[in-house]
């Protein structure tokens, strides 16, 4: 039997699920319903779903229960309170990056989560499925990099224009989308740095807000970050970069791997770093370096993949590819990005969540008010390979 899923929220990434749907894709999902507050969105699922039950609000859709497990799709802040009424209403949930705006929000929505069991519950970190980011995982787990001593990631290839930010209302508002380039575009990067080397535990960061686009919140972002065994590192981010960069390299005792245009070079070397400083007998040279290629199996299949593992935990308990309370552990790095650069002060994670809720408030509550422009855009070709 298929799973019957409804989605909330038929905006951008939305037309990416259903058509996945109709595609055979998703061979044991089916969308049985679609809530959505625009009707120019309701009539474009009604055209693709014809037998598909229509709503406007997702709490509707929820209450009426035309489905199995709910797909929330909508603008952040209201992620974890639809997420909320779906677990009280006894449906699954699947959530669409990121999980919330702010930690206390997410830990609200986990809390309810861990009261219904048997429900499941999981995160679109479709990510997590491609393969350079499987192989540097696995290459990590398994220790072939000895203890990471510094991890850089510079991905400024997230070009976004001023249409693009006018699109939508709620689009680099503190109000309506609760930040910029490190809440739309950067949670899987954010996901993938903490599910490869871990949490920093210090982050000292720089968020340049309305640099490059008449917007409110951040579009360009520099961070530096420490880790709990000592190794450092750096993040950088910007939607105004053309061409842009999408580079990862992570350095350990052993060796580093860098990824980069989709390719993967690892550079192993033959003693590890730490034994060599302590035991070389002379003053410059290196331990011997060999260039290793590295196979991956190739497969990038992304959101349908993340779905049907969803739909496979519910049938057989099958693994996800991130059950939904992963989703905090990227949010703490952003929001701990943002407390830095508002305070100009080094940040401790974990960090006083209350405090940065009060001045994201304050942002809120002078945030500007814009016009719906009522713009769906194809986002098919924004997510390639390595970079989405």
């Amino acid at each position: 039997m298929k799973l019957r899923l409804g989605i909330i929220g038929a905006g951008n990434i939305a037309a990416t699920h259903v058509q996945n749907v109709l595609d055979g894709k998703c061979p044991d999902i089916e969308i049985t319903a679609v809530a959505d507050r625009k009707e120019s969105r309701r009539r474009w699922a009604q055209e693709k779903l014809p037998g598909a039950a229509i709503f406007c609000e997702g709490s509707e859709l929820i209450a009426a229960r035309p489905c199995d497990a709910v797909l929330i799709a909508v603008p952040h802040y209201q992620h974890p309170p639809l997420a909320i009424e779906a677990f009280r209403a006894g449906l699954h949930v699947m959530c669409e990056k990121p999980a919330g705006v702010y930690t206390l929000q997410v830990r609200e929505m986990m809390a309810e989560a861990d009261r219904h069991p048997e429900l499941t519950f999981g995160m679109m970190f479709n990510q997590r499925t491609n393969c350079v980011y499987r192989k540097i995982k696995e290459l990590l787990d398994a220790g072939e990099l000895g203890q990471i001593k510094r991890v850089n990631w510079i991905v400024t290839d997230w070009y976004r224009t001023q249409f693009y930010y006018d699109s939508g209302a709620w689009r680099a508002t503190w109000a309506g989308e609760g930040g910029g380039v490190l809440l739309n575009q950067c949670p899987h990067q954010l996901d993938l740095l903490q599910w490869l080397c871990g949490l920093p535990v210090r982050v000292h960061a720089f968020c340049h807000e309305g640099k490059w686009h008449d917007i409110e919140v951040e579009d360009d972002v520099n961070a530096y970050l420490e880790f709990a065994n000592g190794a450092t590192g750096v993040f950088v981010t910007t939607t105004a970069d053309a061409p842009g960069t999408n580079r990862l390299e992570i350095t350990g005792t052993k060796g580093r791997v860098i990824c980069e245009n989709d390719t993967l070079v690892f550079d192993r070397l033959a003693v590890d770093e730490r034994t060599w400083c302590a035991t070389c007998g002379e003053g410059f040279a290196k331990p011997a370096c060999e260039r290793v290629p590295l196979e991956t199996d190739g497969l990038n299949p992304q959101h349908a993949a993340v779905l049907n593992a969803f739909a496979a935990h519910i049938a057989t308990g099958a693994p996800l590819v991130a059950d939904g309370r992963e989703g905090i552990n990227g949010l703490l790095l952003s929001n701990a990005i943002h407390l830095s650069s508002w305070t100009g002060e080094t940040v401790a994670l974990p960090f006083d969540e209350q405090r940065f809720l009060a001045l994201l408030n304050e942002r809120r509550a002078r945030s500007r008010h814009k016009e719906d422009a009522d713009i769906v855009m194809d986002t098919s070709g924004s997510f390639g390979s390595q970079v989405r």
